[in-house]
């Protein structure tokens, strides 16, 4: 019995041996077994709560810090649809926004509206469900700093609200559990001028430009800094690459960027395993060199193709 013959039906579409290499920014890896694209909130809640728990489910966001290896992703991946997109002002310097929101969506969708303290999205890659699971953030501000609160759905399908100081967070962390589904979030900030408010998303676009290699095929940092922000002397993930010589090395069609060591580039020619093996040389030889053990901020998903 095939995959999809356990599943139970629903309003979305399920696709078989679906590409994601094309969904990921990285541009690489095998398929989906199975690849559900709900058509809503209600259509994921019944999905999960009917699917056997012995089937794997998976959540691909906007896959910016994503990487699917060669071999694909075995049981169902979840990608969400447009109904989990949208963002909008709700009074009160609020704004809410799907867990598909694109990040950079929810800056201008928050300036727009002159609710200032959300600028950073606009220099974070991807969605909004992958920033509340990994805090993401950038130039001192971080998710947390502004979440509200986060809906998310369990592997059950059960429908919980969550506050912040319930998510563990911590730099580039979050405590919460593995199979949570974020899918929906509320944000606050403070009253600006629109104007204002868009100039400075303006300076962190060209801040970003500037120093980073925002055009590659790439999927931003890929290691988190040993260090959090604010720490003394902080260490930080690209001097460790530079020092031990891997700005710029290459394993096949793979390499850390110039510009930037601490990005991960593609070159149009490099699998997974490329990408993995440049990111795996890194972390050996600092361990080796400094005794620092760097942790990937990069998800890492899937499984290795079969030689």
């Amino acid at each position: 019995m095939t995959l999809l013959a356990s599943l139970p039906p629903v309003r979305g579409k399920y696709l078989e041996n679906a590409p994601l290499g094309d969904m990921t920014w990285l541009r690489v890896g095998g398929p989906a077994e199975v690849l559900f694209l709900p058509a809503d909130e209600a259509d994921l809640a019944r999905f999960l709560a009917e699917t056997p728990d012995g089937i794997p489910v998976h959540i691909l966001g906007a896959g910016s810090n994503t990487l699917v290896r060669d071999g694909g992703v075995p049981g169902v991946v979840i990608r969400l649809t447009a109904p989990f997109g949208k963002a909008e002002a709700i009074g009160d310097n609020r704004l809410k926004a799907g867990a598909a929101a694109l990040d950079k969506k929810v800056a201008q969708t928050a300036a727009k509206a002159g609710i200032a303290g959300l600028e950073f999205f606009t220099g974070v890659p991807g969605a909004i469900g992958g920033a509340i699971r990994m805090n993401a953030g950038c130039y001192g501000t971080e998710t947390k700093d502004v979440l509200v609160e986060a809906v998310a759905l369990d592997r059950s399908g059960r429908r919980m609200i969550i506050k912040p100081d319930e998510l563990g967070y911590a730099y580039r962390h979050s405590d919460a559990p593995g199979d949570w589904i974020f899918v929906e979030a509320t944000f606050e900030g403070t009253s600006d001028d629109p104007a204002a408010i868009q100039q400075r998303m303006d300076d962190i676009t060209a801040r970003r430009e500037a120093t980073q290699p925002i055009r590659e095929k790439t999927s931003g940092s890929t290691f988190k800094n040993p260090d959090p922000p604010g720490t003394p002397d902080q260490r930080k993930a690209w001097k460790l690459i530079d020092q031990t010589g891997w700005r710029g090395k290459r394993i096949g069609g793979a390499r850390f960027s110039e510009q930037h060591a601490n990005f991960l580039i593609n070159d149009g020619t490099a699998t997974a395993a490329d990408l993995e093996a440049v990111g795996e040389g890194a972390r050996a030889d600092i361990k080796s060199a400094t005794g620092i053990d760097l942790h990937w901020e990069v998800r890492r998903v899937g499984v290795e193709k079969a030689k």
